[in-house]
Parts: C-alpha cells; sequence; structure tokens
C-alpha cells in the first residue's frame, strides 16, 4: 500500500469510525426516547380509560340512586329493579355493567347471564389473579381499578382487561364495569413499528451520506498531490512532541509522589532515629520504641516504593479508609513532634474517588508536614465537610507564619504540589498566612451527585 493510500485511509477511518460511532448512540438514544414516549403515550390512553370508567360508573350509580336511597335490607323487589336496571345499562359492542356480593356470587352479568348465580370467588385468570377477590377488595377499599384477563363479548376470547369497582351503599354489593385494553396494544404496537421503520430509514439515510462522504474524499485525496515527505515529517515532530511530553509529565508526577510520599516517611525515620539515638543512654526502653517505630516507618516506606507504579496510593486508605488513614497519620504526627491536633471530619457515607482520596490524603499530608519543618506552632486544626455537593478541607496551625510569595516570585514545591494536586482535579486551593499569624490551607472538591 502506497504512502498516499495509507494518509488516504488514515483520513477516512476516524471519519468512518466516528459517524458509526454516533450512528449507533444516536439510533440508541432515539429508541430509549421513543420508548419513553411509548410508555407516556401508552399511560395517557389507560388515564383516558380510567376516566371514561368513572364517568360510566357515575351514571350507573345515579341511576339507581333514588332506589337504593329508599333501600330497607330484605328489600327484594328493589333489589330486583336494581338488577334490572344494571342488566339493560350497556355501552357499545363489549361495555356493560356487573355487580357480586360479598361471598363472590354473581348477581348481574348482561354478556354472560349463565354466570349469574354462580360463586366466582376462586375464578383466577391467565395471571393467576384471584379475580372477583381483588375486585371486591377494590371495592371495600373505597373504589379502584384492577388489570386482568377476561372473555370478550365480540370477539370471544380472552382479551386484557381494566375495571372499576365501587360498593352500592346499603346493599353491600360490588358493582362495576370495565374496558377492554387490547386496543391500546395494538395502538402501542403500530406506533413502535413506525418509530423503528424511522429509525431504520434514519440509519440507511445516514449511511447513504456517509458513503457519498467517503465517496468526496476519495476523490479530493486521488486529486491532490500529497507531498509525502512533509507530511511524514510532520506527523514524525508530532509525534516526538507527545512523547518528550509524557516523559515529562511522568517525570514530573514521579518527582512529586517522591517528595510528597517517600521523603516525608524518610523524614519520619530520621526524627525517630534521631529520638532513639538522644534517649538510647537515657531511657533504653523509650529508644528502642523509636527505632522500632522507625524500622515499622521504614517498612512503609519500602511498601510505598512498591507501589509507585501503582501511583503511590497509601495503603491505609484501602485498608481501613480516608478517615482512618487521616487520623492515623495526625496521631503518629501529634505523636512524633508534640504538637496537639484538633480533628473534625464528617465525610460522606459513600466511599470518596480514588482520586480524590489521594489528593485530600497527600494535601495534609504536605500541609502538616510544613508545620513540622516551619511553623513551630503547638495545635494543627482539620477540618473536612460535604457541603453543596463538593467536599471542603481547612487545615490550619498557630505558627509563626511567612509571607506569601508575589506574582514574581516562586512557589515552593510543597505548595506547588498541593495546588496542583487540587487544580488537576478540577478543584481549587487556597492559602493565607502572614507572620506571626499562622497559617491556613483550604481546598474544596466537586463531588458527583450520587443517585
Amino acid at each position: 500500500m502506497s504512502l498516499k493510500s495509507k494518509i488516504l485511509l488514515l483520513a477516512l477511518l476516524p471519519l468512518i469510525l466516528m459517524t458509526a460511532a454516533i450512528t449507533l448512540i444516536s439510533q440508541r438514544q432515539a429508541h430509549d426516547l421513543s420508548e419513553q414516549e411509548i410508555s407516556t403515550f401508552e399511560e395517557q390512553l389507560l388515564a383516558a380509560k380510567r376516566n371514561e370508567l368513572q364517568n360510566y360508573l357515575s351514571l350507573a350509580m345515579t341511576s339507581i340512586a333514588h332506589i337504593v336511597a329508599d333501600y330497607e335490607p330484605g328489600d327484594m323487589a328493589a333489589e330486583s329493579e336494581i338488577k334490572r336496571i344494571l342488566h339493560s345499562l350497556t355501552y357499545g359492542d363489549d361495555g356493560y355493567f356487573f355487580a357480586y356480593d360479598q361471598q363472590g356470587i354473581n348477581l348481574v352479568h348482561p354478556k354472560q347471564p349463565e354466570l349469574v348465580g354462580d360463586n366466582l370467588i376462586n375464578l383466577q385468570d391467565q395471571r393467576g389473579n384471584f379475580v372477583i377477590r381483588e375486585l371486591l377488595q377494590k371495592a371495600q377499599d373505597g373504589g379502584g381499578y384492577f388489570r386482568y384477563h377476561w372473555r370478550k363479548p365480540s370477539k370471544g376470547g380472552l382479551e386484557d382487561k381494566l375495571s372499576y369497582v365501587v360498593n352500592i351503599p346499603k346493599l353491600n354489593w360490588m358493582m362495576g364495569t370495565g374496558l377492554y385494553v387490547d386496543d391500546i396494544a395494538e395502538e402501542v404496537a403500530k406506533t413502535r413499528g413506525l418509530v423503528d421503520r424511522n429509525i431504520r430509514n434514519t440509519f440507511f439515510t445516514v449511511l447513504m451520506i456517509l458513503a457519498g462522504t467517503v465517496i468526496i474524499i476519495i476523490l479530493i485525496g486521488v486529486a491532490i498531490n500529497v507531498h509525502a515527505g512533509q507530511l511524514a515529517d510532520k506527523r514524525l515532530r508530532a509525534i516526538i512532541h507527545k512523547y518528550v511530553q509524557f516523559q515529562v509529565n511522568q517525570r514530573r508526577n514521579f518527582a512529586r509522589e517522591l517528595h510528597d510520599g517517600i521523603n516525608q516517611l524518610m523524614v519520619s525515620v530520621k526524627f525517630r532515629i534521631e529520638l532513639g539515638r538522644d534517649r538510647l543512654e537515657s531511657d533504653p526502653a523509650s529508644a528502642k520504641e523509636n527505632l522500632d517505630k522507625a524500622g515499622d516507618v521504614l517498612n512503609q516506606a519500602i511498601q510505598e516504593v512498591r507501589q509507585i507504579s501503582h501511583d503511590l496510593r497509601p495503603s491505609l486508605l484501602d485498608d481501613l479508609g480516608l478517615k482512618a488513614a487521616l487520623v492515623s497519620m495526625l496521631d503518629d504526627f501529634a505523636e512524633r513532634t508534640g504538637i496537639h491536633n484538633n480533628i473534625r471530619l464528617e465525610l460522606p457515607e459513600h466511599r470518596l474517588p480514588d482520586d480524590i482520596e489521594i489528593t485530600l490524603y497527600r494535601i495534609v499530608q504536605e500541609a502538616i508536614t510544613n508545620v513540622e519543618r516551619h511553623a513551630q506552632a503547638t495545635e494543627v486544626v482539620l477540618r473536612i465537610w460535604p457541603q453543596d455537593n463538593t467536599l471542603r478541607i481547612d487545615l490550619k496551625d498557630n505558627g509563626c507564619g511567612f509571607a506569601l510569595p508575589n506574582r514574581s516570585q516562586h512557589e515552593g514545591i510543597g505548595l506547588m504540589n498541593m495546588r496542583e494536586r487540587a487544580e488537576l482535579l478540577g478543584g481549587s486551593f487556597e492559602i493565607r498566612s502572614r507572620p506571626s499569624m499562622g497559617t491556613r490551607v483550604r481546598a474544596m472538591f466537586r463531588l458527583e451527585p450520587v443517585t
């Protein structure tokens, strides 16, 4: 394959892949949206059916209201008249009213008179629902809707039916009416078919446009005489630039991790060894304890070296979580330096993202290291709390403070590391300090909402 063909393929392949990806994503989104709209359409149709059922039942109740008002228990003539009226109230080919007593005995059924007098309390539909029991329960609860399968008079087969039932006052009968919703299923299926056909047509249209675009690009590529050497040199320079930039970033990250992690542990080991050496003669037990702790910290440093390839994530974060890791670090800091710490941690219930945890941990670690080295403080106050989908950190000391560098001066590597860590995650970083007024470090990270 010639160089021109390779360049042409290089130009076409991203276009084809991007178009295919956009088309597939658009199709998926269109399909999901259409399903949502179809569901909304189906719910609207069902809502219209429910309103229609309530209207029918209100009319039926009105037609028997004068009889029910004068009804006395045992008035067989009134009961027969109510049955007659309900039997005569029909609408359309499949609309009718039915009535049952509380034992499940059918009292009125114009379309299936053979059921009158039968006890249907144990009747089940195809889904296993006890139809009459459910209808009686809905009526006793003050009226309601129930969906089940029942024979459709106009077709003779079982169809999906939505009924609305209430209790007739004084008689304690359950009365209801229903509408068959098989037409809704047919309408939804028809709508879904139209949507699917439109999606397919859109897909084929995109394919035609893509094919035309590819042909045009090929013709342009063939017509233009590309200088292969210049293009190759340009690509080579871009690749070299990216590679060098990648190396620079890797080295910068590596240097930052060494400064923030291993260096701090080495300082701790140094302090422990010096403390143990100073107490070797006066307090051998304490000296041994400090040397043992120095060995422990050194072991931790070894473990961190092994984990540099895994972004230098402290093992305490994985084993105990962020809160325990911070408390452990500050307790060790207080024990090592004698500086009192005041900790108030209000972390979210869910685990924070890994990048935020490690960044927060490193900022606190760098900040207390600066306190230990330069602040001459007697107290450190750390507060972490969530607020408005953000996580905020505030660490202050009562030390000697310092004059902040102006724009013409460069920040030290510690401050620069803390600032870069926060800003790399889209967060903010702020430091306030004045001589003899202490130092305050603040950072804020935006959290994604939890669903």
